[in-house]
């Protein structure tokens, strides 16, 4: 086998390289944009070919390179469907497999908290943790949906019940520390070892964080795997080029399975609503289309920041009252909609065929 654990010192960020030297299949776990050259010298040195580019979670503290990885090289980028990364090729699914030749296969492990779309990778005898579970810590869970006893609940009954002697390799250290073990975590941890689910509740809800530095760049780039605007298109096309593979959903199954679980309304019952007043009304497209023109009176909070930015949104404090939302065409923003639902709204709308739609009925 082939294996190199990578560190970034600005972010103090983990990425992992798996290869099989049979095959010359590689995959990267959470690599990170500012080592792009690194990480191709290294595939290099070792005579691999990029076939999987892994996210634990869609991250705030940097960038990731995965979708640079894809146009360089052509690797498939893989992020949880729960993450909302339209642009990944695969929307990773619990328990899915992804292999490295005939005989590496590294399985998928749920492990939601510190955001609803964090995953844990299972690899022979290691575990990739990603944010779910530090050395001697765990990520933190007050944004992005965190959810501290989800977190709590995932870590002692799923990664917790791996054998002892698993080895425990994190997204993050800030000591220095390179990996633990299942057994070390389990018996020494001390947000974990001997707390219950609500003395672990108390410990997160009371960590008094500095927000991450780069969240507001590196949340909504990395819902587009790391790319900006015009990167962005190219990816679409190229995804849209690569012949699907196993497991994969596209945005389109994303959004249709989203508006199974949501309100919709058309234009004419969405202005009737706006009229009435009472309710508020959300773009979650980007800052570009918005400015380029929006409805009267809307907030801008666009899909890619949604989840950390409605804190800081007077209008959306009281959950109970009735939110319209809408993008371009009505897919965002059934997937915000969704998200907002998640996070306690009960009065959510969204408004079928989008901006578009509005715009057609004003002419």
């Amino acid at each position: 086998m082939i294996f190199k654990q990578l560190f970034d010192k600005e972010t103090w960020t983990y990425t992992y390289l798996i290869g099989d030297p049979v095959s010359k299949e590689a995959l990267f776990i959470d690599p990170v944009n500012t080592h792009i050259d690194e990480y191709i010298d290294l595939l290099a040195a070792h005579g691999l070919q990029l076939k999987y580019s892994l996210e634990t979670h869609v991250h705030a503290d940097h960038i990731t390179a995965s979708g640079i990885l894809r146009q360089k090289l052509g690797a498939q980028t893989a992020v949880s469907a729960l993450c909302g990364a339209q642009t990944a090729d695969v929307q990773i699914q619990d328990g899915d497999i992804f292999t490295l030749g005939e005989t590496e296969h590294v399985k998928v492990i749920a492990t939601p908290g510190h955001t609803p779309g964090s995953i844990s990778f299972l690899w022979r005898d290691r575990v990739f943790t990603g944010d779910s579970l530090f050395v001697g810590g765990c990520g933190r869970t007050d944004f992005q949906g965190g959810d501290a006893g989800a977190l709590y609940d995932c870590i002692t009954q799923r990664l917790f019940t791996l054998p002892d002697e698993t080895i425990v390799y994190p997204g993050h250290d800030y000591q220095g520390r390179w990996i633990s073990t299942i057994k070390q975590e389990r018996t020494n941890n001390p947000r974990l070892t001997g707390k219950s689910r609500a003395e672990f509740i108390e410990i997160m809800n009371n960590l008094n964080l500095p927000r991450p530095r780069l969240i507001d760049e590196a949340v909504p780039a990395n819902r587009y795997c790391g790319l900006d605007e015009k990167e962005r298109q190219d990816a679409v096309v190229l995804r849209d080029s690569v012949k699907p593979i196993r497991n994969q959903v596209s945005p389109q199954d994303l959004v249709t399975e989203a508006k199974q679980h949501i309100t919709e309304v058309n234009v004419t019952t969405a202005k009737q609503l706006l009229a009435e007043g009472n309710i508020v009304l959300v773009d979650t497209r980007e800052e570009s289309e918005y400015s380029a023109a929006h409805i009267d009176n809307a907030i801008l909070l666009p899909r890619g920041v949604l989840e950390f930015k409605i804190g800081a949104t007077p209008d959306l404090a009281d959950k109970s009252k009735a939110v319209l939302i809408y993008c371009r065409t009505g897919g965002r923003s059934a997937l915000a909609a969704q998200t907002l639902q998640a996070l306690g709204y009960n009065n959510v709308l969204s408004m079928a065929g989008g901006f578009e739609a509005w715009q057609k009925e004003a002419v």
